[in-house]
C-alpha cells in the first residue's frame, strides 16, 4: 500500500496493532455468536450483549481499515495539514500550544491536539499569526488570537 492516508508512520503503526488486537477478539468471538438462543432470559441476555459487542468491534475494525487505506482526508478540507502548530491566546488570557492533526487516532497520548475539522481548526485555517478568530462552542461564540502558526516542514 502507498497511500499512507494521512497518517504519520507512528499513527499508522499503532492503527495496525489496534486493528490486529479487534480481529482477534472479533475472530474469538465468532463461535459463540452462532449458538443456540435457547434457554433462560438470562441466556438470551448474554447473547444480546455479545451481539451488540461484536457490532462495536465491527464498527471500529471498519473505521480503521477506512483509515489505513487513505480514507477522505479531512485536512483537504480545513486547509491544516497534520503537525501544523499552533499558539492560541484566548479572550480569558489563556495560552494553549495545540497540535493539529488530520483525525483524533493520530493525537499522541501528551499531546495536545487539534483536529483539523473542529470548529476551532476550522477557524484557524485560512489565518495568519496576529489574526483574530471566532469559532462556536457548545456555550457559545469564542475568540482566540493566533500568537504563533508553524506549518510542518
Amino acid at each position: 500500500m502507498t497511500s499512507t492516508g494521512g497518517l504519520s508512520p507512528a499513527t499508522r503503526e499503532r492503527l495496525e496493532r489496534e486493528l490486529e488486537q479487534l480481529r482477534q477478539q472479533r475472530a474469538a468471538m465468532a463461535p459463540r455468536l452462532g449458538e443456540d438462543p435457547l434457554g433462560d432470559s438470562a441466556d438470551q441476555a448474554d447473547l444480546l450483549e455479545r451481539a451488540e459487542l461484536a457490532s462495536r468491534l465491527d464498527r471500529r475494525i471498519a473505521e480503521i481499515t477506512d483509515l489505513l487505506h487513505g480514507g477522505p482526508s479531512q485536512e483537504a478540507e480545513s486547509g491544516l495539514p497534520s503537525g501544523t502548530r499552533v499558539t492560541l491566546r484566548f479572550d480569558d488570557g489563556d495560552t494553549e500550544d495545540l497540535t493539529v492533526v488530520g483525525h483524533v487516532d493520530e493525537a499522541e497520548d501528551d499531546a495536545t491536539v487539534l483536529t483539523s475539522d473542529s470548529p476551532l481548526g476550522q477557524a484557524v485555517a485560512g489565518h495568519r499569526e496576529g489574526d483574530t478568530i471566532t469559532y462556536r462552542t457548545p456555550g457559545g461564540e469564542a475568540r482566540a488570537e493566533i500568537v504563533t502558526l508553524t506549518f510542518p516542514s
